[in-house]
């Protein structure tokens, strides 16, 4: 199965080829992204970590990032004299990442899993541990971290229903995998429940809780709020609805809604952000359609005004302090058949959140915010407009739903340090 997994791995690197070398012509800083994809790691970033004992944190993109921030704060609290790499697939969590962890020694990207070029990157490193965030597994690389005598410990582990089966596929590569990695520090029951059902030794699982509900990446302070509303032109607003991390076909939900929300309410303002912003001349064309004015966040930054009913985000790393502007947050992904995207952030502010019935891939979270009145669900525009008045034109609904997010957050912090006290145990474990 592994020799087969090579070939298909290889077929796929020599396939994406022709797409590499147009965003090497098209796509600034791609070309140092590809190098470090292979292998090439500049020197100045190795002489950072290389033979130091690093404690190295694989995160794919930003939600993971998200996630790894707080870990990262914990472990320079347990093991402050350890350097921290942290490792990304996507541009957008380099981003994230180099935005958010400022504790961090080095920030890469994550070698592509073809055969030895993840023994080549260890070989190089030599990091005393290897942390994958969520399910960041990879056959040869944690091949190659066998090899090399390096632990793995899973951190904020989540499993979808998908990936379960996707993983079955694997067999002997999936019986590998779940016996390289020593510890599984996983958000949930449900998630342990899953990982047991891969393979997982029932000895080396252990639920910590979502680390992002320790995140403080997102806090911001009256002034700097205060300065984004004089940004993005709403001083004088409100309500502000917000939508976040939309995909294509929820947009048209939101403008239908939106239309009734003006009616009752006429100096509201909409303020999405796309989960692509490459989209974001798309969705200015749609909100024209509407007979809405649409403005970038990158434009306002240069010119600020303040004629504009819609605010697109086309910026990366922003989205979390900027829930803190909306009365009501609407989290996307969730209309569309994706999976949901993650409710914390916005309920890290104590909003009122809303999303769609499709939260497959965070269904901890949402049942939790769910059952406690915290969330609620709808189905298309009607019901969006419905429930965006009724807690719009309701205090008491309003603020127990704030209330209660707000106390949902605070009685599951934790989960970040639960993982740094494992990850020190660990390591104690192990010779150094």
């Amino acid at each position: 199965m592994h020799i087969l997994y090579n070939i298909l791995a290889v077929l796929l690197v020599i396939i994406a080829m022709p797409v590499f070398v147009f965003r090497l012509i098209r796509e600034n800083g791609f070309g140092e992204r590809l190098r470090q994809s292979f292998g090439f790691i500049p020197e100045e970033t190795l002489a950072r970590v290389a033979g130091k004992g690093a404690i190295w944190l694989h995160a794919a993109s930003v939600g993971e990032i998200v996630a790894t921030s707080p870990i990262v704060k914990e472990i320079r609290k347990e093991i402050p004299d350890a350097p921290i790499m942290i490792s990304v697939v996507t541009a957008s969590g380099y981003t994230m990442a180099k935005r958010i962890i400022k504790e961090a020694d080095a920030i890469i990207f994550f070698p592509i899993d073809v055969p030895f070029l993840g023994s080549r990157v260890i070989d190089r490193i030599k990091p005393r541990v290897f942390l994958p965030v969520e399910t960041e597994l990879w056959p040869n690389f944690l091949k190659s971290a066998r090899k090399h005598k390096l632990p793995v410990m899973m951190v904020n582990g989540r499993i979808s229903d998908k990936s379960v089966e996707r993983y079955r596929h694997l067999g002997s590569v999936l019986t590998d995998m779940m016996n390289t990695v020593s510890r599984f520090c996983m958000q949930s029951d449900i998630d342990k429940d899953y990982i047991l059902r891969l393979g997982a030794d029932p000895s080396r699982v252990v639920v910590t809780g979502n680390t992002k509900f320790d995140q403080t990446y997102t806090d911001v302070s009256q002034e700097q709020k205060n300065k984004l509303i004089s940004e993005m032109g709403l001083v004088g607003s409100g309500p502000v609805i917000l939508a976040g991390s939309t995909h294509k076909g929820e947009e048209e939900i939101i403008f239908r809604s939106f239309i009734a929300i003006k009616e009752a309410f006429p100096k509201a303002k909409l303020v999405i952000a796309p989960r692509e912003i490459l989209r974001t001349d798309e969705i200015i064309n749609l909100a024209a359609s509407h007979n809405f004015t649409a403005a970038r966040r990158t434009a306002l930054q240069q010119n600020p005004s303040a004629g504009h009913d819609v605010v697109i985000l086309d910026t990366i790393g922003e989205l979390g302090k900027i829930y803190s502007l909306g009365d009501i947050v609407f989290v996307g992904g969730s209309l569309i058949q994706h999976g949901g995207h993650n409710i914390l952030e916005p309920a890290a502010h104590g909003k009122p959140i809303i999303v769609g019935p499709n939260m497959f891939n965070f269904k901890d979270s949402y049942f939790l915010f769910s059952n406690r009145g915290a969330c609620v669900t709808v189905r298309d525009s009607t019901e969006l407009t419905e429930q965006t008045l009724k807690i719009l034109n309701n205090n008491e609904i309003r603020k127990a739903m704030s209330d209660e997010t707000t106390a949902i957050i605070n009685e599951n912090r934790g989960a970040a340090r639960k993982s740094a006290v494992y990850l020190k145990e660990l390591l104690e474990a192990f010779k150094y």
